[in-house]
């Protein structure tokens, strides 16, 4: 998921305007070793005190904590207070969150441009229908998903199972399950390698969700054209396309060497050597680039029109924001 950074209590209050506790970030799980290793090793940030720690998890892949965002601390106009937080690693990246007393699945974060994706996928086969999230998380993109286009169905791979059950027992995923019992599916495993696994659909998906940071990081794998090109050739139906989260400016590795803006740029260089030139969109959700493949929608009006009728009022916002990648 796309980060937010949590001042660390020892320091000074952030000046971002308007008043923020969070800045989002993605984040999700991988399988490397180091990713592993800085779970178990790597002491925790303490959190800021307009957080309420709800639940503390460890596991073999992250320092899982759950955490509530004050109403009163965080100030009734914060776009986040009333919010919970799943966060991961000692950083206390936010991999997903909710807000428990709205019945809105939307976040007010680039986890909403996820959910636009639907009206543009094919129609011509039976997977085409269906989702592939990759870095599922506490399930931010699939409740949207699930909630506005009742003939989507959705598939989540997750590396975790620590966080899946986190997610069940403090986000309301046990429920979202047995509410869509037929269109949701989570598979604990390696994203990466669900392009190769027996369950994906017949025909491939519709659209896949790509979502997959460790350490602070997009997944250096994201940066390899080849990984691109075999989740395009496995995992998308023809005609179908991948939304990706590749990071940005506000987020801050673990790792020396892995900052925001340069991974962000060779993710999307990796992207576009994938799906060629012209075939890759993107636009900046607060410092959170996500990229779109497939023909650019940006160019052509009418297909904007057509992809805004299709779109509840609190999304249609996001269609003129795409633009050419150039890079």
């Amino acid at each position: 998921m796309a980060m937010i950074t949590l001042p660390v209590a020892a320091h000074a209050p952030s000046p971002w305007l308007p008043p923020s506790i969070l800045r989002l970030r993605s984040t999700s799980t991988s399988t490397t070793i180091r990713a592993a290793a800085a779970a178990r090793s790597s002491a925790p940030h303490p959190l800021p005190d307009e957080l309420h720690l709800v639940a503390d998890i460890r596991s073999p892949h992250n320092h899982i904590r759950v955490a509530d965002v004050s109403r009163t601390a965080a100030g009734a106009g914060h776009p986040l207070a009333g919010a919970r937080l799943l966060l991961l690693d000692a950083p206390g990246n936010i991999h997903s969150l909710s807000f428990p007393r709205s019945a809105c699945p939307l976040t007010s974060t680039y986890l909403d441009v996820f959910a636009t994706l639907p009206p543009l996928l094919p129609r011509s086969c039976g997977g085409a229908s269906s989702l592939a999230v990759l870095g599922f998380g506490a399930g931010s993109a699939a409740r949207a998903v699930l909630h506005f286009f009742p003939g989507i169905s959705v598939h989540g791979w997750e590396i975790d199972p620590a966080v899946i059950s986190a997610s069940r027992d403090f986000f309301g995923l046990a429920e979202l399950e047995a509410e869509h019992a037929a269109r949701l599916s989570i598979h604990v495993g390696d994203a990466l390698e669900a392009s190769a696994d027996a369950v994906a659909v017949p025909g491939g998906f519709g659209g896949v969700l790509v979502d997959l940071f460790a350490g602070g990081s997009v997944l250096p794998e994201l940066q390899e054209a080849d990984t691109w090109r075999r989740i395009g050739r496995r995992m998308v139906a023809a005609g179908g396309r991948v939304m990706a989260n590749c990071g940005g400016p506000c987020v801050e590795a673990e790792e020396e060497g892995r900052g925001g803006e340069a991974v962000k740029d060779a993710t999307l260089r990796a992207l576009t050597a994938a799906f060629g030139h012209g075939m890759v969109s993107v636009m900046d959700v607060d410092e959170s680039w996500v990229a779109m493949t497939g023909p650019a929608v940006s160019s052509a009006p009418e297909e904007a029109a057509a992809w805004k009728a299709k779109l509840p009022p609190e999304l249609r916002r996001y269609v003129d924001m795409w633009r050419p990648c150039l890079l």
